[in-house]
């Protein structure tokens, strides 16, 4: 059987450095915002290129906080609209209403996935203060395009990052350093993934950095002295040890993921399904390879009986969630499409040559 994704296999080769981690750990005797975060929130900014990040608990809660952020700056006001596309994982979308905030729904673009800047201009209205732009699947959106727009309408440009760490745009700039912020999760099966849930915010943005430093931590700058409404969001002390392990190897595995996708484009000949696509003014990073089918759960069936496992990255639209009610009768066909004939097969930096062979050519026999 080949596993969609091994995450055993994947830290194996890290278990004797996160021994010493957690060992170092335990001796210091220091759980809470200790010198392990200080290290990856100094370490990831230098990856990104951004002159702050701060460690938080979770993906959601990076996004969730930066939007809290600019409201508490007086950037946004609760009620203000957010560019958001329609086919992005749920989190996206709850971020912006946990913040009281409007998710404005946008159709993507069918080959690339990712949000259509084309579309956005009839959705701006004077109510509209940020895009989130999503790099799903590890794919860059627009950014250049998208930040265009956000600058002449002066609006702000926030990153969905959780799925492209790593990823450069054609200028050699990373996510997390196309936008005024960004939000990254590592939960375990992203590229840079935690032995646990954790994430980051990254920005350039000094005021908005000190907000989120205290927001993170009941709003508190001093102990027991709270400035703002703040929450419990902090990147757990050890988690932020395992990713001070695994950061300096994230580009060689995103090169292995880049490898296997190349394979995948080039040796893949079936006409029977759709395989991705990506210019060259992005570098995708392929946290998932997602291929369309119209008999996507006939395809799914197929490779599980030939040993080769698969995800469907996501099978209900977020409109059509049952938690978006007021969304339920509003009409995106092109992410409909997506979310009906969309299938993930495997790719990771532990699947061998051999096993790359053969799920290439189990699919140009379907």
């Amino acid at each position: 059987m080949i596993k969609f994704l091994d995450l055993h296999k994947i830290n194996a080769p890290y278990e004797a450095a996160f021994q010493s981690k957690l060992k170092s750990f335990l001796d210091k005797g220091w759980y809470i915002l200790g010198d392990e975060v200080q290290l990856f929130e100094k370490q990831f900014a230098a990856y990104c290129g951004t002159k702050f990040c701060i460690g938080v608990a979770n993906g959601l809660e990076a996004l969730t906080l930066i939007f809290k952020a600019y409201i508490q700056l007086g950037k946004l006001q609760k009620g203000d609209e957010v560019i958001v596309p329609a086919n992005t994982y749920i989190a996206s979308i709850l971020a912006i209403l946990e913040a009281d905030l409007v998710p404005i729904l946008v159709e993507p673009i069918l080959e690339t996935y990712n949000l259509n800047a084309h579309l956005i201009a009839d959705k701006i209205s004077s109510k509209t203060k940020a895009i989130l732009a999503v790099h799903l699947y590890g794919q860059l959106a627009d950014t250049k395009l998208l930040s265009n727009i956000a600058k002449q309408h002066k609006i702000l440009l926030i990153e969905d990052a959780a799925q492209a760490h790593g990823a450069l745009n054609s200028d050699g700039i990373k996510s997390g350093n196309l936008g005024d912020a960004a939000g990254f999760s590592f939960y375990p099966s992203k590229n840079l993934g935690a032995l646990g849930d954790a994430g980051a915010i990254t920005t350039n943005d000094e005021a908005l950095a000190k907000i989120l430093l205290s927001m993170r931590n009941y709003g508190s700058k001093t102990k027991y002295e709270n400035e703002i409404r703040g929450v419990n969001s902090r990147l757990d002390e050890l988690q932020a040890a395992f990713l001070n392990v695994k950061l300096a190897f994230l580009d060689s595995d995103n090169q292995i993921r880049i490898a296997i996708a190349n394979r995948y484009l080039s040796e893949i000949k079936n006409p029977k399904f759709i395989l991705p696509q990506f210019t060259g003014e992005s570098y995708h990073v392929f946290h998932l390879f997602v291929l369309r089918s119209h008999n996507r759960l006939d395809l799914e069936a197929y490779l599980l009986e030939n040993g080769i496992q698969t995800m469907i990255h996501y099978p209900i639209p977020p409109h059509q969630q049952k938690a978006m009610l007021p969304w339920n009768d509003l009409s995106f066909p092109i992410t409909e499409q997506i979310h009906k004939e969309s299938l993930s097969i495997p790719i990771s930096p532990v699947l061998t040559p051999d096993e790359v062979s053969f799920l290439i050519k189990i699919l140009n026999e379907y």
